[in-house]
């Protein structure tokens, strides 16, 4: 296993391409945009600012995909050799998959949001910020961070199975699923850890960190529904678009509504 985890560790940094990584920090820019960081009121030098942006950046993108590997992934597969063990094979078939399927989305939502907090967690420690607005801008940062990194590594090997604008011709908007999702995950990763950063710097933040992980699982269960067709292609899609934009717009009104100085 311990292999296995490693491959899947480096699979992240596989294969890139200039399109590929090009497209997620685009995709990524054009959601912390919405943020709009309050850089003034952290009262920072301005290279130590940019130092400590991108450092929150950087460590969660890494410890996040750290934690994919080396805890989700372990984790999630015990959880699958338990149920196989009381249930049988048979739990991971047809309807039963709604339920076999529980743990090993639970784990998803718990390890990530957890492992993208960490950042912002420790931020917190060496300099609070000044507000609920600088808090959440943080927290979207660390959120960023690994959207967009996990973005990187779907999009380069969508690009190195050679896609190109042929593929729009043949399939149609099918060809473009793949974008469509992560520009919307990257958004759901962006918001939900603004959240939970929020929660942290309100005092509450194992609720928060709770709820985003819940939400986390719920936009993950739309892969199940699909794969017990209950859901079509198109309609998965529809499903983590409306996921994402919920949460987003929870976490941008946290940011947008009137505060008292």
């Amino acid at each position: 296993m311990a292999e296995e985890a490693w491959n899947l560790f480096i699979s992240f940094f596989a294969n890139p391409t200039a399109r590929g990584i090009g497209i997620a920090l685009i995709f990524g820019a054009i959601w912390l945009a919405a943020f709009a960081p309050p850089l003034r009121r952290l009262k920072l030098r301005i290279p130590l600012h940019i130092a400590s942006i991108v450092s929150v950046f950087i460590t969660s993108a890494i410890l996040t995909t750290a934690a994919i590997a080396f805890i989700q992934y372990p984790l999630q597969t015990w959880a699958n050799q338990a149920v196989t063990h009381f249930f049988g094979i048979e739990a991971f078939h047809g309807y039963s998959m709604l339920a076999a399927l529980i743990p090993y989305i639970l784990l998803t939502g718990l390890v990530q949001e957890g492992a993208k907090l960490l950042a912002p967690l420790v931020y917190f420690r060496l300099r609070r910020p000044q507000d609920t607005r600088t808090a959440l801008a943080i927290g979207a940062i660390a959120g960023a961070g690994f959207g967009i990194f996990e973005a990187q590594w779907v999009l380069n090997s969508v690009f190195t199975m050679g896609w190109n604008w042929s593929w729009v011709e043949a399939f149609g908007f099918q060809a473009i699923f793949g974008f469509w999702e992560r520009f919307f995950a990257i958004a759901f990763h962006t918001a939900a850890t603004a959240i939970v950063a929020y929660g942290l710097f309100t005092g509450r933040g194992w609720q928060f960190y709770l709820l985003a992980a819940f939400l986390h699982a719920l936009l993950n269960y739309g892969a199940v529904l699909w794969q017990v067709q209950l859901l079509t292609p198109l309609q998965l899609e529809i499903y983590i678009t409306v996921v994402a934009l919920a949460v987003a717009v929870a976490a941008l009104w946290l940011r947008w509504r009137p505060q008292k100085e």
